[in-house]
């Protein structure tokens, strides 16, 4: 059937884009907390990107989950089960950094806890959820009176799960570090810039790194994939060939001189670029499993009727909210007022 087909990869999309705004929200926490006692204006300034834009993150957040309970309920059901820990983790911390937020900006005083609980959270979040991918990949789910339970002691002993984590968490760094390289520059502040520049320098390979150790140590069940994911090896060469691209991009003449050398601006679209084709081909050798072996696209999708309704409905939203992104951009990314501010 073409329906499901064109769900997941929505749903893909939709994953891939909050990867993204994920990992440079919960990254540039990690960094205003990092640079919250050195005295540097490069702790400010991620404080200053994250000030709007964290509410951004989670209505896409919202705009995933609402998506996927749509278009494929009985994943969401096999899913939720499944993953009840991490999942309710998960939700336990980001009410814990909305609830920092939101305060932190009408009580005085404790914008320096406020960093730190942000800054610990924007490391753990992403770890928990990118800790979902091994679930699906098999061995790590057994079905029990036809219901699936995780192997918590498999799950937490498995080097894949721990090696997955250390992508999420390197990504996040990593792309949030290239982001914010990019808003120094717009913000005019070199010193920010040279340290965000040298961070992605540094951690960028550690994630290319971890991400091909994930791919290597997958569980015994989870040979299936393995295999597939050689048939999208182009796809891969592809993505590693945008990093370098990226990384080619952080050692060319600067616009200005006193930013010394790098163009952030094509790195962070070539580091986007590198991650979209890992993700989709990753996505395409996962298929038609959502969980293997128990689960697929086609068996967890819902009716025609429903699905063409969702996608208008999806339609309308993404035609009400992508204007109000775009004004968003204008005003917090590309504001020189806004971005002078100290």
């Amino acid at each position: 059937m073409v329906e499901p087909r064109m769900a997941i990869t929505l749903l893909w999309m939709m994953l891939y884009i909050y990867s993204i705004m994920g990992s440079i929200d919960f990254g540039s926490s990690f960094w205003s907390m990092f640079y919250l006692r050195r005295n540097t204006t490069a702790g400010e300034l991620a404080n200053r990107f994250l000030s709007p834009t964290w509410e951004i993150t989670n209505t896409t957040l919202v705009f995933v989950v609402v998506s996927l309970v749509g278009l494929f309920p009985v994943a969401a059901f096999t899913l939720g089960t499944v993953l009840l820990i991490p999942v309710s983790s998960i939700l336990l911390l980001l009410t814990i950094r909305s609830a920092f937020m939101v305060f932190a900006y009408t009580l005085t005083g404790i914008e320096k806890l406020l960093r730190v609980v942000a800054g610990i959270t924007g490391i753990l979040i992403p770890t928990l959820l990118i800790s979902a991918l091994p679930v699906t990949e098999g061995g790590l789910v057994q079905m029990v009176n036809e219901q699936p339970i995780l192997l918590i002691t498999k799950w937490l002993s498995s080097p894949a799960v721990y090696m997955y984590m250390l992508f999420g968490l390197t990504s996040a760094l990593f792309l949030s570090a290239v982001f914010l390289s990019d808003y120094s520059l717009e913000s005019d502040d070199p010193k920010a810039y040279r340290a965000y520049r040298r961070n992605a320098l540094m951690i960028g390979p550690l994630a290319l790194i971890s991400a091909m150790l994930a791919l290597t140590l997958l569980e015994p069940e989870a040979q299936w994939l393995y295999e597939r994911l050689f048939r999208y090896l182009p796809w891969f060469i592809a993505s590693l060939v945008s990093f370098v691209l990226a990384y080619i991009a952080l050692f060319l003449p600067a616009r200005h001189k006193r930013f010394g050398i790098g163009r952030p601006r094509p790195a962070v679209l070539f580091v986007a670029l590198q991650y979209l084709l890992a993700t989709f081909a990753y996505g395409s050798a996962h298929l038609p499993y959502i969980v293997y072996p128990f689960l697929t696209v086609s068996d967890a999708f819902t009716n025609i009727n429903t699905f063409y309704s969702l996608l208008g409905t999806i339609a309308i939203g993404l035609a009400v909210l992508l204007p109000l992104f775009f004004l968003f951009w204008r005003l917090f990314l590309k504001d020189k007022r806004y971005l002078a501010r100290r």
